[in-house]
């Protein structure tokens, strides 16, 4: 089990940066792929980024390629999403989410754990 809580959104202007951070509970942290998604107001959720269990392996959406880096402390249970040159259309939920597993997890139905979610708004 592991419970995970994010932090780190709010307002920003475009081209503006934030850092989202996700903290889990657990002391088998480091066994759990993480990955970052959103979800827009009246759009799907969508998979933003995902970290493999050592931090070595990573996945980036096409529309945040360049922009956002994903990265992970095991030492403090901590994933951390790096948010630079923001858009407008960024503008939406961020969830972490965790998974037991060894390899990068892309799709959202296989993590069974997920936090509440923190708004990140970027105006125009």
């Amino acid at each position: 089990q592991v419970q995970l809580v994010e932090s780190g959104g709010g307002l920003v202007q475009a081209g503006g940066s934030l850092r989202l951070s996700c903290a889990a509970s657990g002391r088998t942290f480091s066994s759990y792929s993480m990955g970052w998604f959103r979800q827009a107001l009246g759009k799907e959720r969508e998979l933003v980024a995902a970290i493999d269990w050592s931090g070595h392996q990573t996945y980036y959406a096409d529309s945040v390629k360049g922009r956002f880096t994903i990265s992970r402390d095991n030492a403090k249970n901590t994933v951390y999403l790096e948010m630079n040159s923001l858009k407008p259309e960024d503008t939406a939920v961020y969830y972490c989410a965790a998974e037991a597993s060894w390899g990068i997890v892309a799709l959202g139905t296989e993590y069974n754990y997920w936090g509440q979610g923190t708004q990140v708004t970027v105006s125009s």
